[in-house]
């Protein structure tokens, strides 16, 4: 198997980010593309990428935002326009990094990017995986993520994330306060989906702790393109740890489809 840690850095309008390959150690086309989740990192997919690319044959990029892991910090309060710079940057991340053809994976907030990236024309994929995909904002989320600010500052959630950030304030802070503002309630990339003509595959844990499933729905019904489900019982925000074995297996076999079809 191949070092999940092998790094590549791209600077990015001034920022620096980091990248690390997985899978195959010849390029091959598609790359898969994972997006992380608003408190992810290179390694906070721990082994995630590496089986999904050696199970569906492929080579792929781990990617990191700015403000993440050991990229560059990002300045708080972020702009609650994140999610689209993100996904309008993606194009000049992929072409630093000569990746051409791709299926995005995204997970929470990098489900979203790639929604995002999608629908707005930015990327052509060949097909996206959403893991826990938000498409609106809903109450659930708010209030998780008000609890999620409680324990940093109350319990150890602090030090245990400082293991995967640089500057773990500037992580945590620029997604919790962005999503805690009152204004992004207003957050909805609905008017996208009908745009993405590809296949997708949203997987979700039914006791999902940040979106109900209504949020798999509107996915299913906006989209333009062909949607498949995974609804993982038991599992919650983040399926790919609670139920590995049946959601890399899932994610590769849907991987295995796209590149077939």
């Amino acid at each position: 198997m191949s070092d999940w840690r092998a790094g590549a850095i791209s600077t990015i309008d001034g920022a620096t980010l980091h990248a690390s390959f997985v899978g195959r150690h010849t390029r091959t086309t598609p790359t898969i593309v994972f997006l992380h989740e608003g408190l992810g990192s290179i390694r906070l997919w721990r082994d995630t990428p590496e089986k999904i690319a050696m199970s569906a044959d492929r080579c792929g990029a781990v990617l990191e935002r700015e403000g993440y892991g050991a990229s560059s910090p990002v300045a708080v309060p972020r702009a609650l326009s994140y999610m689209h710079d993100e996904a309008k940057r993606l194009p000049a991340v992929l072409a630093d990094l000569r990746i051409s053809d791709v299926i995005l994976v995204g997970h929470s907030d990098g489900a979203s990017i790639a929604l995002i990236a999608a629908g707005m024309g930015l990327v052509q994929p060949w097909g996206i995986v959403t893991i826990a995909p938000h498409v609106f904002v809903e109450d659930v989320s708010i209030a998780s993520i008000t609890k999620a600010a409680d324990a940093f500052r109350n319990t150890d959630l602090r030090s245990r994330l400082a293991k995967y950030h640089d500057d773990v304030d500037g992580a945590f802070w620029g997604w919790n306060r962005a999503w805690l503002d009152p204004a992004f309630k207003k957050w909805n990339i609905e008017k996208y989906l009908p745009a993405i003509t590809c296949p997708i595959l949203v997987v979700q844990g039914d006791k999902d702790e940040y979106g109900t499933l209504e949020q798999i729905r509107k996915i299913e019904r906006g989209a333009g393109g062909p949607v498949e489900t995974e609804i993982v019982p038991r599992a919650g925000h983040a399926p790919y740890r609670d139920a590995p074995d049946l959601v890399h297996a899932r994610i590769a076999a849907f991987i295995r489809g796209v590149i077939a079809s």
